[in-house]
């Protein structure tokens, strides 16, 4: 209580050995006229706690101005700095890399596993300047511009940036850059939460590759239906280099006006998680020749399974049509009889003998059943044993 104090020495009775020199600083400076603001030392409580204090320590003076003792004006910041030590600890042990920066650019933060992935230890870094010195050339800018804003308040998510190693290796880390402020709500530096994406961009990058070098044209779309893959098939399929249909619509300048209905719906169930095999549509050339393609529309998606685009796995059936086009044409012309039924025996072939030899239209049988209304009953049952033969392959 007040009596247990009065008149004691507040440094040499109630103030820790180790912070009894600058404490007396502090109240000797403030009877010189200097005074201190945010002065944090710890202070000793009756019971042997020891007590974090932010101090402002303030002259004293008499009405004729004369300095006559020192008013301190404290905060107990005990709750305040254990928290701050149980953040410090969670970052240091935290497995993503994380650093952090004061206002102006100086490293302050380094957890242990940036140390592992960087190989720089605390001691290494701490004060350096992280752009000039741990960031490449090229990225310098758009580094610092990133921390600019983030000092200005305006944080950036999944920036993706190099960083070199101690051993002269380039990592590609992808950064949350978040403002950090004090108690206050001042802006005192910024910390970045950071993603060694190194492996995952060498993978992209093979990926990118046996898509580009792939025996079929392979393109995609974002989700809004602007080119941004085109492999160096689709390319020598369609004439168009790269530079002439990135980030141009695929359906409004390239698709004939009769399929764009129909494409784009594809495309837009394949962005809401609906893929499509074996769509069978037209593609205009740069030579402006129609080619017949058969797709396969598959869901693009990001690391974290958001849809982002799509992309298309073609195959040119041109030839292939046009022999099916010969083909239904011999069929039709030929001067024998001539049907075809589907695997449910309705029939979809019936050329221009059958019709003059039976005497029903093509419009007449298509999609009938061919046993149960061209087949006389007594025969219905050996006619259907020969299809069932020959669904079986036999």
């Amino acid at each position: 209580n007040t009596h247990e104090v009065m008149g004691h020495s507040l440094v040499k009775e109630f103030i820790t050995d180790d912070f009894k020199t600058a404490v007396q600083t502090v109240l000797d400076r403030a009877l010189s006229g200097e005074e201190t603001a945010n002065f944090e030392f710890p202070l000793m409580t009756k019971a042997g706690a020891r007590i974090e204090i932010l101090l402002n320590a303030t002259t004293r003076r008499d009405e004729h101005g004369k300095i006559i003792g020192v008013v301190g004006i404290g905060q107990d910041i005990t709750a305040r700095l254990a928290q701050e030590r149980e953040y410090s600890k969670l970052i240091d042990s935290a497995n993503a890399p994380i650093f952090g920066v004061d206002n102006k650019g100086r490293v302050n933060v380094w957890n242990q596993c940036a140390m592992r992935l960087v190989g720089y230890s605390p001691e290494e870094v701490m004060e350096h300047s992280l752009v000039e010195e741990f960031i490449t050339k090229d990225y310098q800018a758009s580094v610092q511009a990133v921390l600019d804003q983030a000092l200005k308040g305006k944080e950036t998510a999944n920036f993706e940036f190099p960083l070199m190693t101690k051993a002269g290796v380039r990592l590609d880390v992808l950064l949350n850059a978040t403002t950090r402020r004090d108690e206050q709500g001042n802006v005192i530096g910024v910390v970045g939460i950071g993603q060694d994406i190194t492996g995952r961009l060498a993978q992209e990058r093979e990926y990118s590759k046996l898509i580009d070098t792939a025996n079929a044209p392979i393109f995609g779309v974002d989700i809004d239906g602007r080119v941004n893959v085109w492999n160096q098939c689709a390319m020598r399929l369609v004439g168009y280099s790269p530079d002439e249909v990135m980030g141009h619509s695929l359906v409004q300048e390239f698709i004939t006006k009769d399929y764009q209905a129909s494409v784009q719906m594809v495309l837009d169930q394949a962005l809401k998680g609906k893929e499509t095999a074996n769509f069978e549509f037209p593609l205009m050339t740069k030579a402006n020749v129609r080619l017949d393609v058969l797709l396969n529309a598959t869901t693009r998606r990001d690391e974290q399974g958001n849809i982002i685009g799509v992309v298309g796995i073609g195959q040119d059936i041109t030839g292939r049509i046009a022999q099916e086009r010969e083909y239904s044409k011999l069929i039709d012309t030929a001067n024998a009889p001539i049907f075809g039924v589907d695997n449910k025996g309705q029939v979809n072939v019936w050329n221009q003998c059958a019709m003059e030899l039976v005497g029903y239209s093509t419009e007449e049988v298509m999609g009938h059943s061919l046993v149960q209304e061209f087949i006389t009953d007594d025969f219905k049952s050996p006619v259907q044993a020969v299809l069932d033969q020959a669904l079986h392959g036999k």
